[in-house]
């Protein structure tokens, strides 16, 4: 014959799903006072990542080339700024996604 759990195990069961069942209706409640964004605001959001990475790769670009033919060096400032750019660009890419 088996009996139902007793003493401090039983409850501390209980007081777990008693803390996970206001979690989630606190979880109900945020998402309706704070609908999910809309597309357009989310295709928005990934136009705005993308140019956060592609603009800063640019200027790397741009400037090691400019260096490049001012020096005559080939693609020797180019390639090393180009990956400093697209560097720069994700870090502030994902700055911005974890900005509170």
């Amino acid at each position: 014959m088996t009996s139902a759990p007793t003493g401090d195990d039983g409850s501390r069961d209980e007081d777990r799903l008693a803390e996970a069942a206001r979690r989630a209706a606190d979880r109900e409640e945020s998402s309706r006072r704070t609908p999910e964004p809309s597309l357009g605001v989310r295709l928005g959001q990934i136009g705005v990542l993308g140019w956060a990475i592609v603009i800063p790769a640019l200027i790397g670009v741009f400037v090691g080339r400019w260096l490049d033919e001012r020096f005559g060096t080939g693609i020797f400032f180019s390639a090393p700024l180009l990956m400093i750019g697209i560097a720069i660009g994700c870090w502030s890419a994902w700055k911005w996604m974890h900005r509170p």
